[in-house]
């Protein structure tokens, strides 16, 4: 029953819901279905949140890693001939069927080595000069070296008080047999000898290290005593760095010299996180260099740094190449050409100016339904670019109708109205 001058609650409750749907349809929240091609709408993605837990829940960090929802941006007729919007459809092919990357010729790592000192003491003489090839065992320095000359003193006296006990053993050995000597005067005689074989061995294992010359058994210590060690060279190769110069002080830890192995070296190459998954190790790859354009060195892959550096987003690879001639020289900047795997697979490719940044993100506009002035806003993602076109991973297909030009004025548009959160969801709008 109604009570006259009253308005039932229900009826109250209706009206405001007609009223907030009719609102609602006035004005949109321009979400947009999925076009399967050629701009006819599929179903629309579904929200991050709803699929991974909501923005709270346990899939929040892969909600922001999925990709946005579409967005439907509507333009009059008369904005449309303003900012001179161009269509075009996604064409198939592949942006590059090489890749070209930047590089550096670096040293062999594996095939060069620091030299130090065997012991401290001061330089008297550096024969070699910088840059010099070298052949294993050649002097590159020679240092005064006290402690050499310590430890060569020590191993002399340790060889003599060892020849004096081994006298002693032999004249108590014979005592003991006619019974002059008592089992304990030989057990002691046998017991010094004992440590004096080890200091011997001692003084001589320090002697070696040090690198000085063992006098042979029964010749007479050298006077005066070599107290100046030969730096040598441990390998074939050319000297890369010198610290060393006469009259300077040296201890162990010090590094006088870098020799290299030349013969081969290195080229480092950055290459995009995008195009990661066109190379492999043993890829072909072809090195240039600036000084000898028309020469091409053969190499493949060796390495790829599984780390990827955040500020450039790229990872380090390494290709070996041979230096015959020493026509590489280090530092010197080289373009690496990479045969990519899975060249034959087409991909859609579109031209640089349809692509537009928000962020992180990678966004294009398509066309919306034949006839109407609506575009929408679509990531997508990216691989390899040869100057003005780029591969296209996900994203488009092979026929989609996308803007080419005015792409700039639909993304200041979209954000004029704002269609789309911080967070990247579509936004919906309401009455005001």
């Amino acid at each position: 029953m109604i009570v006259q001058g009253r308005t039932p609650r229900n009826w109250l409750v209706t009206v405001a819901a007609g009223l907030t749907l009719a609102a609602a349809g006035s004005v949109g929240t321009w979400l947009v279905m999925r076009a399967s091609g050629g701009g006819q709408p599929v179903p629309p993605r579904p929200p991050a949140a709803a699929t991974n837990g909501g923005s709270h829940g346990p899939g929040a960090h892969a909600a922001h890693d999925a990709p946005w929802p579409d967005v439907l941006v509507p333009l009059s007729r008369e904005a449309i001939e303003r900012a001179g919007i161009g269509l075009a459809p996604v064409e198939a092919g592949r942006a590059a069927a090489s890749l070209r990357l930047p590089g550096v010729i670096e040293p062999h790592a594996y095939r060069q080595v620091a030299v130090t000192p065997l012991a401290g003491g001061r330089v008297t003489a550096v024969p070699v000069e910088l840059g010099q090839a070298v052949r294993r065992g050649q002097v590159l320095a020679r240092i005064y070296s006290p402690d050499l000359a310590d430890a060569h003193a020590r191993y002399v006296a340790a060889r003599a008080r060892l020849d004096a006990h081994q006298r002693e053993l032999q004249r108590t050995n014979e005592l003991a047999a006619i019974g002059a000597a008592s089992r304990q005067e030989l057990e002691r005689a046998h017991a010094d000898h004992a440590v004096q074989v080890a200091e011997v061995a001692s003084a001589r294992s320090r002697l070696e290290l040090l690198g000085g010359d063992l006098p042979a058994s029964g010749e007479p210590a050298p006077t005066p005593t070599p107290a100046t060690i030969d730096v040598r060279a441990p390998m074939d190769g050319v000297v890369i760095a010198r610290a060393a110069n006469a009259g300077l002080n040296v201890d162990p830890s010090m590094s006088l010299f870098t020799v290299a192995d030349l013969s081969t070296v290195w080229v480092i190459a950055d290459v995009s996180e995008q195009d990661l998954g066109r190379v492999r190790i043993g890829s072909p790859a072809s090195v240039t260099t600036t000084a000898e354009p028309g020469v091409a060195l053969s190499g493949s892959v060796s390495y790829i740094d599984p780390q990827i550096a955040t500020a450039t987003r790229t990872a380090r690879l390494r290709v070996e190449v041979p230096n015959r001639g020493g026509r590489l020289r280090l530092g010197m900047y080289a373009d690496v050409i990479l045969q990519p795997v899975n060249t034959s697979a087409a991909l859609p490719v579109i031209p640089r100016t349809a692509v537009q940044q928000i962020g992180d993100r990678t966004v294009v506009y398509l066309r919306g339904s034949a006839g109407s002035d609506t575009f929408i806003e679509r990531e997508v993602r990216l691989g390899a670019s040869d100057g003005d076109r780029v591969d296209v991973l996900a994203g488009l297909a092979v026929g989609d109708l996308i803007v080419t030009r005015g792409s700039f004025f639909l993304r200041a548009e979209r954000e004029r109205i704002g269609l789309r959160t911080p967070d990247g969801n579509a936004a919906v709008k309401t009455p005001g």
